[in-house]
């Protein structure tokens, strides 16, 4: 049995390309035979119905060789089947991921505390007057106890179900096209601090990885999702990246398990500032992508603080609330365990 012979496309005659690119139709076009159903070609090549019906071969030997050849250019310009539900692809799209499932994804709703953006579950609700707007605002009973070093943070979505897994497809399996995504989201967060901002230009700090985690991923997700967002807000300006400007000297372990004090510690002294000269007197918008207790980005703040910073305020693609902590937290030892694994 002789080996097949592939033909790179680029190598067939133009006349030949176009007559095969005509025997691909394009995604919504009306079918010509009624009754037959709309033919689409999932991300394995495979040509399907609608209905889940395998496309009958056509008699014609060049036809079924041309349709194999379209199905085979399908097959490379999409990417995979939905990486989230598994559904074929039938939109072609860097990113993996079906439009039903990114719909699906929403922002989170329901009362909130004002400062930390946590939900608010208990029936015992603190509230403080505000001295600008002499109105009162809802906090949780932790940020009633002690106010964190932020002036207010937000997040987009609750850091469960779809979100997590696309967060994860960039953070772990090196999808970067989800961070354009993400980093919609995320200027959509940042739409809810834009009243509280003075009107001078903001600093925007992404969270920094330790070298050694940056050099083992390649890139820094926040960083990532920080440009992304600032593409999208840059018609309306008043924000400057500045990515270099906080460093992560000290790698630290594990939070898993951790009380709220022992996670202190632990990043405690994490993080220096590369740059005070820019830090002082500038309001500064520190960027990750997931708020889990906020120690760490509590940690920046403070640095900043420290350093001379105004003002600093916290936007999250997503944030653990308190109904999905435990289960984030059951993630979170998967993934930790899963790494040990591959590094052993």
């Amino acid at each position: 049995m002789c080996a097949k012979r592939t033909v790179p496309l680029c190598s067939l005659r133009p006349a030949f390309c176009t007559a095969i690119l005509k025997k691909i139709r394009p995604v919504r076009a009306p079918i010509a035979a009624a009754g037959r159903g709309r033919i689409v070609f999932s991300s394995n090549g495979t040509p399907i119905r609608a209905t889940g019906t395998r496309v009958v071969a056509q008699d014609n030997p060049w036809v079924s060789w041309a349709s194999g050849i379209a199905a085979g250019l399908f097959a490379t310009l999409f990417p995979s089947d939905c990486r989230l539900c598994g559904a074929p692809l039938i939109n072609i799209s860097r990113l993996p991921v079906c439009e039903d499932c990114l719909a699906a994804i929403r922002p989170i709703t329901g009362g909130l505390c004002s400062i930390c953006g946590e939900r608010l579950v208990s029936p015992l609700v603190f509230a403080t007057e505000s001295c600008s707007t002499e109105t009162a605002e809802a906090l949780c009973g932790l940020c009633s106890r002690l106010e964190p070093p932020y002036v207010k943070a937000t997040a987009y979505g609750s850091y469960d179900s779809g979100l997590r897994e696309l967060i994860h497809l960039l953070k772990y399996n090196q999808v970067r096209p989800a961070a354009n995504v993400l980093g919609r989201m995320l200027a959509e967060a940042i739409e809810d601090l834009q009243p509280l901002f003075s009107g001078s230009e903001v600093l925007v700090v992404p969270v920094p990885l330790h070298v050694r985690k940056l050099r083992q991923r390649g890139f820094n997700q926040s960083d990532l999702i920080a440009r992304a967002a600032l593409k999208l807000k840059a018609a309306t300006g008043g924000f400057q990246l500045s990515a270099g400007l906080l460093e992560r000297r000290r790698e630290t372990k594990s939070q898993i398990g951790l009380s709220r004090h022992q996670r202190r510690e632990n990043i405690r002294g994490a993080f220096v500032v590369v740059k005070p000269d820019e830090v002082n007197g500038r309001e500064i918008l520190v960027v990750d992508d997931v708020f889990t207790t906020g120690t760490t980005v509590s940690e920046c703040a403070r640095i900043l603080r420290r350093a001379g910073a105004s003002k600093v305020y916290v936007a999250t693609v997503a944030r653990t609330l308190k109904t999905e902590a435990q289960h984030a937290m059951r993630e979170s030892e998967i993934e930790a365990r899963s790494a040990m694994a591959a590094a052993g």
